[in-house]
């Protein structure tokens, strides 16, 4: 008989924690859902030559940056993608994910830098290094943010 009061004890405790760690989840995502929501949007367009960019970047309460990012650039494949990163002082590093000439496919993804200047975005040039399939900034190496194509500038938006 004291066995069996035993497991029954036993078993409430488990149901009983499940229940709290349920609980616990979902507390876990509600608390990710509004890190993750957008306090504001900036839209932004480079034009060099017969090449345009144009890139929208959403800020999250988290500080992160997600965005979307179109790149046509003559005589190449039309590049649409994603960015996502975060400011580190007034440089934006993000990674960008896109396919390239509507081949679903197969997905790139770059890294990339911008450094924010009054209302100009300037996508910076730099050293990029591959390992184990991702590539990367190599580090301590400059990121080249003076002799640059795309200056991007704060445009509206338009849905």
């Amino acid at each position: 008989m004291k066995k069996l009061g035993l497991f029954c004890l036993l078993l409430a405790c488990i149901g009983l924690e499940s229940c709290k760690k349920d609980q616990s989840e979902k507390v876990v995502e509600a608390a990710k859902a509004e890190a993750e929501a957008t306090i504001s949007t900036e839209c932004y367009r480079a034009l060099y030559e017969n090449d345009t960019v144009n890139l929208k970047i959403n800020t999250l309460k988290n500080g992160k940056i997600t965005g979307d990012m179109v790149m046509k650039i003559i005589d190449m494949p039309e590049k649409v993608g994603e960015i996502a990163g975060e400011f580190r002082g007034d440089t934006l590093f993000a990674s960008y994910t896109f396919i390239q000439g509507g081949y679903e496919k197969k997905t790139y993804k770059n890294p990339m830098a911008f450094l924010k200047k009054g209302d100009q975005l300037i996508l910076g040039n730099g050293k990029i290094e591959m390992a184990m399939g991702a590539s990367y900034f190599a580090k301590g190496e400059p990121i080249d943010f003076d002799s640059v194509k795309y200056k991007l500038t704060k445009v509206d938006c338009v849905d």
